[in-house]
């Protein structure tokens, strides 16, 4: 959708909330959140391949490779609301590794769509397993929802975890909780 056409639906929200859309505090109001919804949902313009752009590495490693903590802010499909957290993703090669950075940004890709939290961890595994052919990927995403928290039933120390778990992660018990131990060190 074009720059302008948000502009004006951000204009006509302001319009039917009671607002004068045109009021020095919100003149520029409609095109910045315009602006700002293009930002948080840029994961739409954005492919697994231009993300990865060749990134995977020869590897003799065979061993659990984990990105703990990756920060992800994504929008609730059902009231468009932030929901804020963490995911951690792991994967074990089968020879080859993927860049570091590149984990993060497939988590942000998908995270920078409209969502909820269970695709998107199913989504983050997929697509690391289908770029790397790995072993196993599990991804665990711990996230706090506005939707609940600033509506509905308010509850403000709420937080929804969610998890993935693909081949060896899935079959193997000890492979499992070996990632689990790992992710909750330190905590």
């Amino acid at each position: 959708m074009s720059l302008e056409k948000l502009t004006q639906n951000y204009h006509d929200i302001l319009s039917n909330l009671g607002e004068d859309p045109d009021r020095g505090g919100l003149k520029d109001t409609p095109k910045r959140a315009a602006k700002a919804m293009q930002f948080l949902c840029r994961g739409y313009d954005q492919s697994l391949e231009e993300i990865v752009n060749g990134a995977l590495f020869e590897s003799d490693n065979d061993e659990m490779v984990i990105v703990k903590d990756i920060e992800l802010y994504s929008l609730c499909e059902h009231h468009m609301l932030p929901f804020i957290g963490k995911a951690h993703v792991a994967y074990i090669p089968t020879g080859k590794v993927i860049g570091l950075s590149k984990v993060a940004r497939i988590v942000d890709m998908f995270a920078r769509r409209l969502q909820i939290q269970e695709n998107l961890t199913r989504q983050i595994a997929e697509a690391l397993q289908s770029v790397t052919e790995a072993r196993g990927v599990a991804v665990v995403i711990e996230a706090k929802h506005m939707c609940m928290m600033m509506r509905g039933v308010e509850k403000q120390n709420s937080s929804m975890y969610s998890s993935v778990m693909l081949g060896a992660f899935r079959e193997s018990v000890n492979t499992r909780q070996e990632f689990l131990q790992l992710i909750t060190r330190g905590q």
